[in-house]
């Protein structure tokens, strides 16, 4: 927390940034989809901010300037404006700012449909692995993993730590100081099990600043809420208070949304003190580092590969056939 609040300073300077990356991102990520050749349920219809009050509104202009720096572009609309684009949402609004150029997804599906074509290309993923011990020589990182309580030990060329919250303790293993902190986010998943829900519901991406909630049409039955962070370590519990607010969010601003079938899920995102990831490499040889996205994991994810897949091809040698 000490380290949070002496990063403030950079805040300007750190958001700038982050908007350039995620603009560069959300470019890659379509690019990789169309290459590999699976869906993810994107809908590219932009998203909107809603701002109940003017206070609101006059902070987010502020915060404009910042985005419109990093290249962004996103323009104040009117009440009657909002409606126009999204006219399932309900309520009173002061104003609003609407991205054109922005679109969601569904995340499972796009992570699954680019493992199943990495994996044809020849790529070996194993999931529900432990990784028990890494060491480091001249010849390579030694990895030693387990899985149903058998071990193997397997030598690298070198490795990508992207572990998530468990990024800092790998790292402490390698002498290198990570100071990720897991900061947990909650959301919700609503059925849209009838077709009175299904129109009900709105397709456009929504942030609503005051309540810190972002939501995403995920195809034809599925609508997503996520919002809060919670600083509790490790725990991964699902609070009831924490789920109920969202819920009544969607049962506010979208009434004919049933919210009978609202699937709560939390998970801990990996956090910087300075909220921006960490992508480069360590202080030995063979190690690299591309973690601590916080709440933008998905939406930095494919700028930050390509920055550390140039880095180590940069740092390590070629091998050409003898």
């Amino acid at each position: 927390m000490a380290e949070f609040v002496a990063a403030i300073p950079q805040y300007r300077a750190n958001t700038v940034e982050t908007t350039r990356m995620a603009i560069a991102a959300r470019g890659l990520l379509r690019e990789k989809a169309e290459r590999h050749g699976f869906e993810f349920d994107c809908e590219n219809r932009g998203i909107l901010h809603i701002f109940a009050d003017k206070a609101e509104f006059d902070h987010a202009a502020e915060v404009n300037t910042l985005l419109a720096k990093g290249g962004l572009e996103r323009r104040a609309v009117a009440p009657e404006e909002i409606r126009q684009i999204e006219p399932a949402l309900s309520g009173a609004f002061y104003c609003g700012y609407h991205t054109e150029s922005d679109f969601t997804g569904d995340i499972h599906r796009y992570t699954t449909g680019l493992a199943t074509s990495i994996e044809r290309g020849g790529a070996v993923l194993r999931f529900g692995t432990d990784v028990e011990a890494i060491a480091i020589d001249g010849n390579g990182v030694r990895l030693t993993w387990s899985r149903n309580n058998e071990s193997q030990i397997e030598v690298f060329d070198a490795i990508v730590v992207c572990a998530g919250v468990e990024s800092r303790n790998i790292a402490t293993q390698l002498g290198d100081r990570v100071n990720v902190y897991p900061v947990k986010g909650y959301s919700i998943t609503v059925r849209l099990d009838d077709e009175e829900s299904q129109r009900a519901a709105p397709w456009i991406s929504l942030l609503d600043d005051a309540a810190k909630v972002v939501t995403s049409r995920l195809g034809k039955d599925r609508f997503r809420i996520a919002g809060t962070a919670e600083f509790n370590g490790h725990n991964l519990d699902i609070r009831d208070d924490r789920v109920r607010p969202l819920v009544k969010w969607c049962e506010r601003f979208f009434p004919g949304v049933s919210t009978e079938h609202a699937i709560p899920w939390a998970g801990l995102r990996p956090m910087m003190p300075n909220m921006m990831p960490k992508v480069g490499p360590g202080r030995r040889p063979r190690v690299f580092y591309n973690t601590g996205h916080g709440h933008l994991g998905w939406t930095l994810s494919a700028v930050t590969a390509e920055m550390i897949s140039d880095q180590i091809a940069g740092a390590m040698p070629v091998r050409t056939a003898a």
